[in-house]
């Protein structure tokens, strides 16, 4: 059920820490499966990947897809990766709230000359090269445990003894997150809610362009299905047109109504609420 989540710079010591806890979870706590997800497994070539923004955005996807789907009532998940970008951790603590799961961060804390020459020991497939090396350690944002989504916030030093009962403790003694509006998912209303949405909002904008054909700035458009008035103020691109479709689909997904011949009405307000 729970994430764990291991940070720090290339060769802190992630990888060992991740071991290690698996370890002493599956040693103290016997009905607990342990998931280690690492960029390892995917056999990541890392200087290529970090050398290209692009193709790490996708692993890093790939990763949090795999630890979400692999998020459930009694596992314990264990994401071994770099982990050094504070927006990345944010969407990681998203997930465990989505999930109703605890969730910690483990940081491997190591000067960069050591985490250096660490690294210059490994095998060469393994090694980052300086640049890459370089690169990522300036890059790297510290976790803070002043923000919800770095705590609580375990700090190792290399020569440390792993906390692993403290960290079994945060995991498995603590109560999750609760789940705020926008990690929550709602249950539709209507088994056609979308289907009718969708119809609805597309039959709003075609009226809407075809009366610019032949209307003025200060005509209202009859919309079919809605007892109220688009106000025509001025002329209306379709591309704004569709990105207020798109703006009001998601916010409706999240506010689903029991009555969908109510929805007509309710995206003309929005648009004259939005294009006024």
């Amino acid at each position: 059920m729970p994430l764990v989540v291991l940070c720090g710079f290339p060769s802190s010591g992630k990888t060992k820490r991740a071991n290690e806890l698996k370890k002493h979870i599956e040693a103290n706590y016997t009905n607990r499966k342990i998931h280690v997800v690492s960029d390892h497994n995917n056999d990541v070539e890392r200087n290529a990947v970090y050398a290209d923004s692009r193709r790490e955005k996708e692993v890093r996807g790939s990763l949090k897809s795999t630890a979400q789907r692999l998020l459930n009532k009694e596992d314990v998940v264990i994401l071994d990766s770099l982990n050094y970008i504070k927006g990345f951790r944010y969407e990681l603590f998203c997930v465990t709230k989505a999930c109703h799961t605890p969730h910690c961060v483990i940081f491997c804390d190591i000067s960069s000359d050591r985490a250096s020459e660490f690294n210059l020991q490994r095998n060469e497939p393994d090694r980052y090269t300086q640049e890459i090396f370089d690169g990522l350690v300036m890059r790297f944002e510290s976790p803070n445990p002043s923000t919800r989504w770095d705590t609580p916030l375990f700090v190792v030093q290399v020569d440390d003894d792993l906390p692993g009962e403290q960290i079994c403790q945060a995991l498995f003694d603590r109560k999750p997150p609760p789940p705020n509006q926008s990690t929550q998912s709602q249950p539709l209303s209507s088994t056609n809610f979308l289907y009718e949405m969708d119809r609805i909002t597309q039959e709003t904008l075609t009226a809407v362009m075809e009366a610019q054909k032949m209307g003025l700035p200060g005509d209202k458009i009859t919309i079919p299905g809605a007892t109220e008035k688009m106000e025509l103020t001025r002329t209306i691109t379709l591309s704004e047109l569709h990105r207020q479709r798109r703006q009001f689909i998601t916010y409706t997904k999240m506010h689903p109504v029991e009555d969908t011949a109510r929805l007509a009405n309710m995206f003309v307000q929005y648009l004259n609420n939005s294009l006024r």
